[in-house]
Parts: structure tokens; sequence; C-alpha cells
């Protein structure tokens, strides 16, 4: 069934754009709220969001939804997205909403839900959402004393920290550690600095001022370039950029060198091995997984198993395998021994804990492999499928051909955002930015 509304990560598109309106949000909210009100005790869902002006209007129209529909309604503020997961199962709520685009401009925002387990919900139930989003909401609202309050919850982020600072063993400290951590202006903005600071780390903090307007501009994950000359300006040990919704995170080394999820997701897997607490024997990455993460995970006797692009993609073949450990290139890790979605700040901290505990500077603790030359581009498309069109097939077939059996490549249409996504891969680096650029430049023509 074609989806109208929801995405690879919940429903998301530019605000007040069909994609999501204000309507949209209050349909939205009445269907999950139709569907989530089970029993006879009093429902309640929890709303977190990051700090786009827009979030302002999609939350008060989402609490007119679910409250129509009888359920109590708890509002967190900005709070990653990780929180209002890990809150949902705490507070025993029914159903929790984050407001995010996540990585995307201000312009953009979304809504994912999670249901009581803490977890994104399932295809099947997003497809019920929608039905009922376009047909059958006038019946099951809440009458007289049934219709659901709502009230602002004042001690969200300080749950949050708590649970942050325990994800990594007790006796860890980060003292002596002066770490650079980003925020993107977004959702962490608070939280992150705290963490970091109580564990005894000395913090400089960037994109901690949101105006609303400026969430992951030039800042955080997708542009680490400003964390990483921050590095190098305060000679700091580390640096951590998150995204505006702080499920994702890229790091640097002192020289201010990137760290990628693959790289972290290796340390990971590393540590927890020789602890003996990985599970599953190895760990879950994407199609997008760089071949270098493979060969050392194959050195360590390790596997890696690939799923299709998604953090909940990779859950689902995380639970299906048994691993505790998973992730994108991207910098969505998933510790599933520790919180049911993609924790930047969690992640991070265990890549922390290993450089507190080795005494060993992160240029040296957290390049574990060379990767294999990759390339990605992104190519922005307004309207049709250009990947249906006969000469973007026939560039591709091309590609693979000069590639051989060494390289390979992904062509994609991107969940979450108007673009298809070129990557390929191979030994040699000339010949891959080559083909992906022959590739692009075939989408842009029958895009255009």
């Amino acid at each position: 069934m074609t989806r109208k509304y929801f995405g690879t990560d919940g429903i998301r598109g530019r605000t007040n754009s069909s994609a999501l309106t204000p309507e949209v949000a209050l349909k939205a909210g009445m269907a999950a709220g139709r569907i989530f009100t089970r029993g006879e005790h009093r429902h309640r869902v929890v709303i977190g969001k990051d700090t786009r002006l827009s979030g302002y209007m999609i939350e008060s129209a989402l609490v007119s939804g679910f409250t129509a529909t009888g359920m109590d309604v708890f509002l967190f503020g900005p709070l990653p997205t990780p929180a209002v997961a890990m809150l949902t199962r705490s507070l025993r709520a029914d159903l929790g909403v984050m407001i995010t685009a996540s990585h995307n401009p201000f312009s953009d925002n979304g809504i994912k839900f999670f249901g009581p387990d803490g977890q994104k919900l399932s295809d099947a139930v997003e497809l019920e959402i929608e039905k009922l989003m376009d047909g059958g909401l006038g019946e099951g609202l809440a009458q007289g004393a049934g219709i659901g309050r709502a009230k602002r919850i004042d001690d969200a982020q300080a749950r949050y920290i708590e649970f942050a600072k325990r994800s990594i063993p007790r006796n860890v400290r980060l003292d002596g550690l002066r770490i650079v951590i980003d925020c993107a202006n977004g959702a962490a903005y608070k939280v992150a600095p705290e963490v970091l600071w109580e564990l005894g780390a000395d913090i400089v903090a960037i994109g901690t001022a949101p105006d609303g307007l400026n969430v992951n501009l030039d800042c955080g994950s997708t542009a680490p370039q400003a964390m990483c000359a921050k590095v190098r300006e305060v000679r700091a040990d580390f640096g951590i950029a998150l995204d505006g919704d702080a499920d994702r995170v890229v790091m640097a080394d002192e020289k201010g060198n990137i760290i990628d999820g693959d790289q972290i997701l290796a340390l990971i897997a590393k540590s927890w091995s020789a602890s003996g607490k990985l599970k599953g024997g190895g760990l879950v990455g994407t199609v997008m997984s760089n071949a270098g993460l493979d060969h050392y995970l194959q050195s360590l006797n390790l596997k890696l198993a690939r799923s299709a692009v998604g953090d909940r993609y990779v859950l689902e073949e995380m639970v299906k395998g048994g691993f505790n450990v998973g992730g994108e290139q991207s910098g969505h890790i998933i510790l599933s021994d520790v919180s049911t979605t993609g924790d930047g700040l969690v992640a991070a901290l265990q890549v922390l804990a290993v450089l507190a505990e080795g005494r060993k500077p992160a240029s040296e603790a957290a390049h574990l492999f060379n990767p294999l030359p990759q390339v990605l581009e992104n190519v922005r498309f307004k309207k049709g499928m250009p990947l249906e069109d006969a000469k973007v097939k026939s560039s591709i077939a091309a590609a693979n051909e000069k590639l051989g059996a060494a390289g390979r490549i992904l062509v994609r249409k991107s969940g979450t955002e108007p673009l298809i996504r070129v990557m390929a891969e191979g030994v040699d680096e000339k010949l891959v930015r080559a083909v992906v650029r022959d590739i692009a430049q075939a989408i842009e023509e029958a895009a255009a």
C-alpha cells in the first residue's frame, strides 16, 4: 500500500505544505489516539519536541487531537528523541510523540510516534493511522468528562540526564577530558552539556543558542566542520556533534578528524566483545555501511548483518538476530540494552568511557580501520520518479560494470527528504567519484 503521510521515520515535510499542516497534525493525533485508546484506564500520551519555530503550532494541533480522543497529554518541551522514547516507557504512557525533522532544515518538521514499549511503530500500525486520518475520525471521540487534559512536565530533562549518566559504568569519570559538544541548536542544547559536565568533563559548548530558525544551521552532525574547528581551537581531547533531535552523532578526535558511525560501531563492538557484553556475535549495520567495517569485524571473528537504511529497520534486524549493537554510518547508533532507539549522547558516552578507561587519545583508540573509498552525492528532485528513467538505469548498469566485483553501487530515494542518494564504493577513489557523478548527472537530467 502506498504511503500518503508516513516516510521511513514518521511524518515529515515542509511545514505548512501539504505534507505537514496543522490539519495533518490534528488528524494524526486523533487517529493515533483512537488506535492507542485501549481498555478502561485513563490513557496518556507524552510529547517532546526540538527547537523549531513550527513546533509550537504542531504541538498545539496534536494536543487538540489527542485530548479529543480522551487522552491526557504530558508536554516535555525541548527534549531529545531518545529521551521521549525512554520516558514513554518510564511514565507508562500509551503513546509517545516527538515533534522534529531531525537533521533537516528548520523549515521542515515532523512527527515521530513511539508505542508503549518505547519503540517506533510498525509499518502496519502507521498504515492503520493513515487509514483513519483520511476517514472515520468522526466516531469514537470523547464526551463530557472523558475529554483529555494537558499539562507540562517540569522534570523531564532531569530524568533524562540521570538516565544518560547511568548508561556507562558507575566508576567511569570524564575528569581531565576537554570535550567540545555541538548541540545543533536543537533538542539537546540543555541536557547534553549538563550530562558531560556532571560526569567531570571540561565542556566547551556550541550550538546551544536556539532561536527557532537556526536548528542544524551550519552546525551539528550534518555540518561537523564547526565542531572540528573548535576542537582544534581549544585543543580539546574530543568533539561531539549531535543533530537537531539528538538521535544521531558524529565525533572528532583531538586533531579534529571525523569519527563517523561506522568507526563508532567498530569501537563499541570491540570493547563490548572484550568484556563479554556483545550479543549476537557481531552487530547490525545498513546497506550504506562501509566495507572496511565488515573486514575489521571479520578480523575480530565478528559478523556484520546489514539492514535497509533507517534506524527502525536496524532495530528489526537486531531483534531478529539477537544483536544488542546496531547503527548507521550517519550516526544513528542503537544500543538495545540501554535504549529502544538511536541515542547520540549515549553512543558518545560509550566511546568516552573507552577513552577514559584506556587513557588513549581518540586518534589512536577510535580509528580502528581504513574505510574503503566511498562517495555519496544527493540529487534533489521536485516530482516524478527519476530512477525509472531509461538513461538513469543505463548509467547505473555502466557504473556497476566499471567498478566490477571489487565495488558496489547503491541508488535510493530518501525516506525523509525529496532526494535521490547515490553511493558508490570501490578501491579506486577517482573511479568511484566519476561513476557517482555520471549517475547523478543522469538523474539531474531526468528530473529537469
